[in-house]
């Protein structure tokens, strides 16, 4: 990882922190030990002491929002997310076929971790660019949710690529079907984050390896998804 980002991990997923000149933002807030394990690593870096002025949603499942209100009632930050996951920020997310099964687990969790509703200071879109750290664009990947977003760095060549897949070293693969919205247009958005100039990927379910580690295993992935 760079200097300026960090990645925190949580139980079963990871998030962000960018720091950006004596400025932090951060993408996703992390599920259950959010706020400790985020302590814990910025206290670490020797960040601790720097404020948190935004937050960037790739989507709206549970374990990437449940401490959005919490990091941004605290920190006086802004939240920045995909329009089409509005109804899962609300807490009334709409779910399909088996990912039914998807909804149900959610709405036990919302009501054992006392989720928070919240409503963005920003919508996003495909394409709407962001003045934070080297500069990043919302680029829509659909499939996993409605409104399924990554952000592409393109001066560091760099993909925060949500959930789109999940790198480990012995088991990359694709998000099982019953987490998905529509699992028919997943290949889609695999084509275009590799039509994108990147060089290294970063997603939020993964090992300790490098972005360009992460970026061989996608591309193993999808040409294999291809057949």
């Amino acid at each position: 990882m760079r200097e300026d980002l960090l990645q925190i991990r949580d139980y079963g997923v990871c998030f962000y922190v960018l720091r950006d000149g004596d400025a932090l933002y951060l993408i996703d807030s992390g599920f259950i030990g959010g706020p400790a394990c985020l302590h814990r690593a910025l206290t670490k870096r020797g960040w601790a002491d720097l404020p948190i002025r935004g937050i960037l949603i790739t989507h709206g499942h549970i374990d990437h929002i449940l401490n959005v209100v919490e990091f941004a009632r605290r920190n006086d930050a802004w939240v920045a997310a995909p329009r089409l996951d509005m109804g899962h920020y609300h807490g009334r997310p709409t779910y399909r076929g088996v990912a039914r099964s998807t909804g149900v687990m959610e709405f036990i969790g919302r009501h054992l971790f006392s989720y928070k509703s919240f409503t963005p200071d920003r919508l996003l879109d495909d394409g709407d660019a962001l003045d934070i750290w080297h500069g990043l664009r919302a680029v829509h990947l659909p499939g996993h949710t409605r409104g399924h977003t990554g952000y592409f760095c393109e001066r560091l060549g760099l993909l925060f690529s949500a959930d789109l897949f999940a790198s480990f070293s012995h088991f990359t693969h694709l998000p099982p079907t019953f987490f998905n919205d529509d699992t028919d247009k997943i290949g889609a958005s695999l084509d275009r984050a590799l039509s994108l100039n990147i060089t290294g990927v970063v997603p939020n379910h993964c090992d300790h390896a490098t972005p360009e580690e992460h970026l061989a295993r996608f591309r193993r992935l999808a040409k294999k998804t291809r057949g």
